[in-house]
């Protein structure tokens, strides 16, 4: 049997699948029973949370447990097969639980190293316990979990690392204030009311924002989120629901604005929330990049999609005659002969407008000039290498700094996967946006690094003894099976010995046993000892076969042993076998002292 996972979670699924998969008690109650009554399985336990559900099973085999546990979160999810399969992730085996183990110590979770996991993943085992759907595989691989989990917190600072998402970005908007103080008083734009959109509107409002108002396609979840930050005892926050087709013109009036939707498109595009700034400060949105910004179909109908330069461009010189370029439409201080006079230009046009180019322009007078500077050049330095013997090192040009960026007027904070706004947005002078792209990037370098590589560590070393353990666990029924099977071969020869010594006295009758014992143990002490440590070891499966076919082990015996209730250890069943030993002997000596004669040898 093998350890088998397959789930979805908020890093392979949008919030808006992850909401229609989401599974309610009764219905996690069945999905447990389905897949331990489907054939592949014989263990499961169920992990659901707001942002994943994942589905453990023991298996006997891969491609057919794949298929029956897809399946059967398809069916309890009221998701079709079809599309909740792009979104499903499979871990197998070692694989498998070093992934329990990372979600356990919160490395998987939205919010980095966060402890509620823990209690999640204990209730999932108890409510498979509950169900009897937990056997010795899975009892074992969740209780580690928790154990290696609370290690991760107390030996690292993975708990201070543990800051939400939301927190982190809000630091990250107010370029390293203190976010209590920039918050305050702002207005709010909160896009989304799934569990990350309802998180950042908790936190904007426990930071002091002024007013939150939530925007959704499920009216009813907007208002619901709302009505409840209203009602919210430990913050003081004005809150009101709209549709989304109200998003651009609270965009006019907002300072911060969250998005984190499920939608496959973009929710934000540049030229939304070019407008937006617009209408807040009067006057056309710059690109603040140096570059003309990349416009959709919608900026080419906003006004605002008409930028200007920080830093104009200086005229080439090349006179406008017959120039095909519109140049009523290129702001003053645009080169006609630049690439941000011909941004957007059909083909056509493009095209006839190259050719006036080239034929406006007399390449060899301007070859020519470009010939004589360049003679007059190598001769001065030719007269400076015959004079100091070296030619002189040229400083770099000093690097022009560009105009300062204005203060931004639009916070945007962009928490979806697909992200919602658009990342031409970053060039949008008097717009500050951050998405998950630039918060992995400040993270890199951000102090709770160095806590979750300490934390990756420890589930890797943990991954590896339970791993060991686990396929030293394999060989334990086998090992059994063979000092039960030397238990009954001392225990026959003991009674062959004193039906032809009959009369051999307790002193002797011990010692003889004791001497037997000794002997097989010896024999078998290597071999099991040296057994144990080859299966601990990758692919040291086959040795528990090996040690079945050498000393003839029956397969019943084996898995009898396996199915046995109460199976402590391999030292709990040879003292059991020594047992055994020791009561056939006492039959044998009650046997010779009811007899009361010795037969002598046979």
């Amino acid at each position: 049997m093998s350890l088998l996972v397959v789930g979805l979670s908020h890093r392979s699924a949008p919030v808006s699948v992850l909401e229609r998969a989401s599974l309610n008690p009764d219905a996690q109650f069945k999905l447990l029973r389905g897949t331990v009554a489907a054939e592949p399985a014989a263990e499961a336990a169920l992990l659901a949370t707001c942002n994943r559900i994942e589905l453990y099973a023991d298996v006997d085999k891969f491609h057919a447990g794949v298929a029956e546990l897809s399946t059967l979160l398809a069916q309890h999810s009221g998701v079709g097969l079809e599309e909740l399969t792009p979104y499903l992730y499979v871990h197998y085996e070692d694989r498998a639980v070093h992934h329990l183990f990372s979600v356990a110590c919160g490395l998987d979770s939205m919010v980095v190293g966060e402890g509620q996991i823990l209690g999640q993943i204990k209730d999932s085992l108890a409510r498979a316990q509950e169900l009897h759907t937990a056997g010795r595989l899975l009892n074992d691989l969740f209780q580690q979990a928790l154990r290696v989990g609370k290690r991760a917190h107390s030996e690292t600072g993975i708990d201070r690392a543990g800051q939400s998402l939301v927190t982190f970005g809000l630091e990250q908007l107010s370029a390293g204030a203190d976010v209590q103080t920039w918050a305050t008083g702002k207005k709010a734009l909160v896009i989304g009311a799934g569990s990350m959109s309802s998180l950042a509107a908790a936190t904007l409002a426990r930071a002091g924002v002024a007013e939150i108002v939530v925007a959704n396609r499920t009216q009813d979840r907007a208002a619901r989120l709302a009505r409840i930050l209203t009602e919210g005892d430990d913050t003081d926050v004005l809150a009101r629901a709209v549709p989304m087709d109200a998003v651009p013109f609270e965009l006019t009036r907002a300072d911060v604005a969250v998005s984190c939707t499920g939608a496959t498109g973009l929710v934000l595009p540049a030229g939304t929330i070019a407008a937006a700034v617009e209408s807040r400060t009067g006057r056309p949105v710059a690109d603040a990049g140096g570059e003309r910004r990349t416009e959709d179909a919608e900026d080419r109908r906003t006004p605002a999609g008409k930028d200007v330069r920080d830093t104009p461009l200086p005229p080439t010189g090349v006179g406008e005659e017959n120039c095909p370029l519109d140049l009523t439409a290129v702001q003053a201080g645009f080169s006609v002969m630049g690439e941000a006079a011909v941004a957007g230009m059909d083909a056509a046009t493009l095209e006839q407008h190259a050719t006036w180019v080239d034929n406006g322009v007399d390449r060899r007078e301007s070859a020519r000039r470009s010939a004589e500077a360049d003679a007059e050049l190598i001769t001065a330095l030719a007269a400076t290498v015959a004079t100091v013997g070296r030619i002189p090192e040229r400083r770099k040009p000093e690097q022009v700094t560009g105009a300062p960026r204005p203060e931004p007027v639009l916070f945007l904070l962009d928490l979806a996967m697909p992200r919602d706004v658009d990342a031409a947005v970053h060039r949008l002078a008097g717009v500050r946006l951050v998405d998950i792209e630039s918060l992995a990037e400040a993270s890199a370098d951000a102090p709770m690094a160095a806590d979750v590589d300490a934390v990756r560590r420890i589930v890797s070393d943990e991954v590896a003894a339970f791993g060991a353990a686990l396929r030293a666990a394999h060989i334990t029924p086998t090992v059994v099976a063979l000092r039960s099977m030397a238990a009954d071969v001392v225990a026959g020869e003991i009674a062959r010995l004193e039906g032809r010594l009959p009369g051999l006295d307790d002193k002797h009758r011990a010692e003889i046993t004791q001497t037997v014992r000794r002997v097989v143990d010896k024999l078998l002490h290597a071999p099991t000892v040296r057994v144990k440590q080859l299966a601990a070891e990758p692919g040291g499966a086959g040795y528990a076969d090996a040690l079945r076919t050498l000393f003839d082990l029956d397969a019943e015996t084996v898995a009898s042993v396996s199915r046995a209730d109460g199976e402590k250890n391999i030292d709990d069943k040879v003292d059991a076998s020594v047992k055994s030993v020791d009561s056939s002997v006492r039959k044998v000596g009650a046997y010779v002292d009811t007899n009361g004669r010795n037969r002598g040898p046979a």
